[in-house]
């Protein structure tokens, strides 16, 4: 009877989800209130032209729309792995994968912050005749690109593990960056403060003691994986 009740709970504890991985930066680490401009007004020139800008995509071609529809639907770091070459498979890279995991969290959670301050509307809300690749569920959140963000979140910290391909992967993260527009889901504004919040995510959490032990596990597995020299 004690066996089977044993037996059971380690069954609990197998299905049981894992533990979700909490941000280390606070709105006292980074507000992006504070250091994002506010997104240009509705009727602003720049917002005229930020719309006419999308419009153009409209008429984009059946594969480019296809890679960028295959970004958006990414949303961790396997998007560098065409950067950083096979021997990046996270299944294999334990310390690298956990050290994504705290960039992820931390960067969802700032841009969520930053979210719910402007409230700015999509782009198809501004224009319905726009054909985006998909529609979020909050029509008030377009500003700053949570996308975006976490491309160069990853990618800057990516790149001082290997800094003998920084260049190349903050290239990989503009081009997803870029997805978002080829996709008439974001505005131009919303993208260049994607970036801008992604770099100043990485940039913080770089000061945090328990994030730097993680990168520099992350930097010996990646050097004995042969990802880095």
């Amino acid at each position: 009877m004690q066996r089977g009740l044993i037996a059971a709970a380690l069954l609990c504890l197998a299905a049981a989800p894992a533990p979700k991985t909490q941000s280390l930066l606070t709105a006292r680490d980074l507000d992006p209130a504070l250091v994002l401009p506010p997104p240009p007004a509705t009727d602003s020139p720049q917002a005229a032209a930020e719309l006419v800008e999308l419009r153009a995509f409209e008429r984009r071609d059946a594969a480019t729309e296809a890679d960028a529809r295959l970004d958006g639907d990414t949303k961790n770091a396997t998007i560098f792995a065409v950067v950083l070459g096979p021997k990046f498979d996270l299944a294999h890279l334990p310390a690298t994968a956990a050290l994504m995991a705290l960039v992820r969290a931390s960067e969802k959670d700032t841009v969520d912050r930053g979210k719910d301050h402007f409230r700015r509307a999509r782009p198809y809300v501004s224009d319905p005749t726009l054909k985006a690749c998909k529609r979020n569920d909050d029509p008030l959140s377009s500003y700053p690109s949570g996308h975006t963000s976490m491309a160069f979140s990853m990618a800057e910290t990516l790149a001082r593990l290997v800094p003998e391909k920084a260049e190349a992967l903050l290239a990989r993260a503009a081009r997803y960056g870029q997805s978002r527009i080829v996709c008439e889901q974001h505005f131009r504004s919303d993208v260049s403060a994607g970036q801008m919040l992604g770099l100043l995510i990485a940039e913080r959490l770089m000061a945090k003691p328990v994030f730097r032990t993680a990168f520099d596990a992350a930097r010996r597995e990646l050097v004995t994986a042969g990802v880095a020299r």
